[in-house]
């Protein structure tokens, strides 16, 4: 997948382009439907499949104090686009100039000039340029005339009620990362390098790795099992996945005031994870986070979480390094 920082970057002509728009925050199950799409739509006319994105996210330059805590990082992001066989990501900076764009500006100079797309595939709800000044009829009724067909693709629903970012932040907030699962289409994953903790995990007889998680939300406190993958070299051999499960919280039982942490505990395995970049992947919840009368009760008890989640995840089976997924809801 060529990556394209901008559309002044474009160093050459796209090959019959077939283009998709939008933040496309989470890669969930509906942004697969529009990706499948243009996907297969770029295959069938031997193009390019295109994603034009934005970065950082609009609403966090426009609205810093409501700006969405994103779902994956741009390294997730660009990882998961080349699993589901995009040919060409442009990820344009985003900023209070380029906000100021009027519409026809965008579709003119941006879109048509630049990209000249064949074919266009948009969510129900895009919009675009200037305070989304951009509507669906005026995309519409100017592309045409401009030589590129657009098509709006109606909102993916599951169990009845729509899939979007929105909805899966929810979700994770309230620690219901099965149903988040659903929606995504994989466990919902966090990143982040194994750094020094305080060593009570090892202190009870069950080792932890500390992993200073580089995205911006994450589940509820409680215990979850996941699966812990390797993302660089070192041994375990980079793409490793180890069954885990994991403590996300404060430790209230010891009430030392520390700092919400993400701790996993590597199921059978006995080696040495610091300083590896992981990636953690939330499979279920096994309970919400507790304060116990003391360490022994606590190690009983993560004990019978380890076995818990040992036979979940012999049932569930050991999950695809990246799993490829895919409407936008900003």
């Amino acid at each position: 997948m060529e990556l394209v920082h901008g559309t002044a970057e474009l160093r050459r002509k796209l090959n019959r382009p077939i283009l998709t728009i939008g933040n496309f925050d989470g890669l969930h199950l509906g942004h697969r439907t529009i990706l499948d799409m243009v996907i297969g739509r770029a295959r069938a006319l031997g193009g390019e499949a295109v994603l034009y994105t934005f970065d950082p996210h609009p609403r966090k330059v426009l609205q810093p104090d409501r700006g969405p805590e994103l779902l994956v990082n741009l390294d997730q992001k660009v990882e998961l686009l080349e699993a589901v066989g995009l040919d060409v990501l442009i990820v344009e900076p985003f900023d209070r100039s380029f906000a100021r764009t009027p519409p026809q500006v965008f579709i003119h100079e941006y879109i048509h000039s630049r990209i000249a797309p064949r074919e266009v595939y948009v969510g129900y709800d895009f919009h675009f340029g200037r305070d989304r000044e951009g509507s669906m009829r005026l995309l519409t009724e100017t592309g045409p005339r401009l030589g590129f067909s657009v098509t709006i693709i109606p909102e993916v629903t599951i169990h009845g009620r729509d899939v979007n970012s929105t909805r899966i932040r929810e979700l994770l907030r309230e620690g219901q990362v099965e149903e988040a699962r659903q929606l995504l289409g994989r466990p919902f994953s966090i990143r982040g390098p194994v750094v020094q903790g305080n060593q009570r995990g090892r202190e009870l007889g069950f080792p932890t790795a500390n992993v200073a998680s580089q995205n911006e939300i994450r589940p509820a406190a409680g215990v979850y099992t996941c699966h812990l993958r390797m993302l660089d070299a070192g041994d375990p051999a980079e793409g490793v996945v180890l069954p885990a499960v994991a403590n996300l919280g404060s430790r209230p039982t010891f009430e030392d005031g520390t700092a919400a942490s993400v701790e996993a505990h590597a199921i059978d395995f006995d080696g040495d994870l610091y300083g590896r970049h992981v990636e953690l992947s939330f499979v279920d919840r096994i309970r919400g986070e507790h304060k116990f009368s003391g360490p022994d009760a606590l190690r009983e008890q993560i004990a019978i979480d380890v076995v818990d989640a040992r036979e979940r995840l012999a049932t569930e089976g050991k999950a695809p390094a990246s799993l490829p997924v895919g409407q936008e809801d900003g």
